[in-house]
């Protein structure tokens, strides 16, 4: 991968560490890709991949599909502009689907990343509640920003005791502030969180968590359902992030499945079809709080402007860009019709049914963990309920599978999760769990301990 190396190095001269976002590098350097279609992904040097990775799940349709394609050229064409910045019929369009498929979505505002979705719903619960703490789960991950980039993969000496969980920042320049007003729970540990919950019921303006922890790890329905009842005695907001699992476990995500309706929901991913995008959905109460006719424009100094109780400030020039909700309508429009999802559903578990057979009979203890469309290999015969208990899977073998599955042409980022799409075919599957059986045996051959 010459031409990956050169250009990799060349970037480390312009962008710090050579790439755009912490979670694209991978030692010795990541790859650098040029094109894409459907499944599959052609780097620099030419090389082929089954593509799993799927831009860390948003691709659901795959590379240029050409559903979205089309209703891109469309929108750039009737429009005349790529934005307004301006209110347009497509964000209605959209709000109105969101509304319809999701169950805690009343109405809608839109951001530019799921980052700011959850960003959003947690200002919104804030100001609904009226309390400045809030709770999420070690392990989950809501995005880069100070409130909530705490005990996402701490150092397990540095964490606490498991029912106990301590605060961790994830980087540095994390103000002390947000250290002491984030509680940290224990996911799918029931007696633990509801005596944490109880405890700081006072202080706590919302819980927020995935209920499929890293896409993978699911909530057990009687967490998940303890949470919902506990929130709702506490007088406390329960926030989804379904950045990962919207639309991928179902077209309702994981409340239509888990039958739970969350105050806030926190959307991102496939929603944009391959474009940058995230929304917030939640009751009609809260959402309102953010109605700009409740308030003064603190954009414009008016003179003698009639005195009105702030709203909850919520902007951002791309917001609701027409591009963007073409391209996701688009893509719901696709998983709507009939038999799609069920057909990708059907293929995503025949690959962890035939990937399992396959290290099994290899002598590798394994399992596949997930819901819906994505999953991720696990290399251990424990139960695997959290954060902590992935710490008992063999990762460095797991590691090294992964680097000789990309030479042999299966791609997604070492140690990370599978995303299937409806693009991946029968022939993708039967290439992948082929490789698979060659990765070990390149990995056996080394002499490199397993079991």
């Amino acid at each position: 991968m010459k031409r990956s190396a050169k250009i990799y190095e060349e970037a480390r001269t312009v962008i710090p560490g050579g790439v755009a976002a912490n979670i694209k590098y991978f030692a010795p350097h990541p790859i650098v890709m040029e094109k894409g279609n459907g499944s599959r992904l052609w780097d620099v040097d030419g090389n082929e991949y089954v593509d799993y990775l799927l831009c860390y799940g948003a691709l659901i349709l795959g590379h240029g599909h050409p559903e979205v394609n089309h209703a891109v050229f469309e929108q750039l064409t009737s429009f005349g502009t790529a934005v307004f910045g301006t209110p347009h019929h497509l964000e209605v369009e959209m709000a109105k689907q969101l509304v319809k498929i999701f169950p805690g979505i009343e109405m809608v505002r839109y951001t530019n990343s799921g980052l700011e979705a959850t960003l959003l719903s947690i200002r919104l619960a804030q100001a609904y509640t009226e309390k400045t703490k809030i709770a999420k789960f070690e392990g989950h991950y809501h995005g880069g920003y100070d409130q909530v980039l705490l005990s996402v993969n701490p150092n397990i000496n540095d964490a606490g005791q498991a029912n106990k969980p301590k605060t961790v920042p994830d980087s540095k320049g994390i103000p002390q502030y947000y250290v002491e007003n984030t509680i940290i729970l224990p996911f799918n540990d029931m007696e633990a969180t509801e005596k944490l919950l109880r405890r700081h019921a006072d202080e706590l303006a919302a819980v927020i968590l995935e209920p499929v922890q890293g896409g993978f790890i699911p909530a057990e329905k009687e967490f998940i359902e303890l949470v919902r009842k506990l929130t709702s005695e506490l007088g406390i907001l329960l926030i989804f992030d379904e950045v990962k699992t919207g639309f991928r476990l179902s077209v309702g995500g994981a409340q239509s499945l888990y039958k739970i309706t969350p105050d806030i929901t926190a959307l991102g991913k496939v929603l944009g079809g391959g474009f940058p995008v995230g929304a917030v959905g939640g009751k009609c109460d809260i959402m309102e709080m953010m109605a700009p006719d409740r308030g003064r424009d603190i954009l414009i100094a008016e003179v003698n402007a009639e005195q009105k109780e702030d709203p909850v400030f919520h902007s951002g020039t791309y917001n609701g860009h027409p591009t963007v909700m073409a391209a996701g309508l688009a893509t719901i429009k696709v998983l709507a019709s009939s038999g799609v999802m069920e057909q990708l559903l059907k293929f995503t578990n025949l690959l962890r049914t035939n990937l399992e057979a396959v290290y099994h009979k290899n002598g590798i203890t394994m399992k596949t963990i997930g819901m819906g469309s994505i999953f991720n290999i696990v290399l251990t015969d424990k139960s695997i309920k959290n954060y902590r208990d992935l710490k008992t899977a063999n990762m460095l073998l797991r590691k090294e599978i992964d680097y000789e599955l990309l030479k042999l042409g299966v791609y997604t980022k070492p140690l990370n999760r599978y995303s299937m799409s409806v693009a991946h075919s029968k022939a993708d599957i039967d290439f992948t769990v082929a490789a698979h059986e060659q990765a070990i045996k390149r990995v056996k051959e080394r002499g490199i301990r397993y079991g």
